[in-house]
C-alpha cells in the first residue's frame, strides 16, 4: 500500500511535458532499433538467397 501511495505521489509531481518527452525519446529509440533489425533481416535474407544461388 505504501509503494502504491508513493507511486501516485510521484506521478502527481511529474510534469506532463517531462513524461511526454520521455515517451517520445523511448519511441524514437524503439523505431531506430526496429529499423536496424529490419535492415539486418533483409541483409541476412539477401545473403541466404545469394548462397542458395551458388549451390545450384
Amino acid at each position: 500500500m505504501d509503494d502504491a501511495k508513493r507511486g501516485m505521489e510521484n506521478a502527481l509531481r511529474a510534469k506532463p511535458l517531462d513524461v511526454k518527452e520521455q515517451y517520445e525519446r523511448q519511441i524514437d529509440g524503439l523505431q531506430e532499433a526496429y529499423g536496424e533489425a529490419m535492415l539486418e533481416l533483409r541483409a541476412r535474407k539477401k545473403l541466404q538467397s545469394l548462397l542458395h544461388e551458388e549451390d545450384k
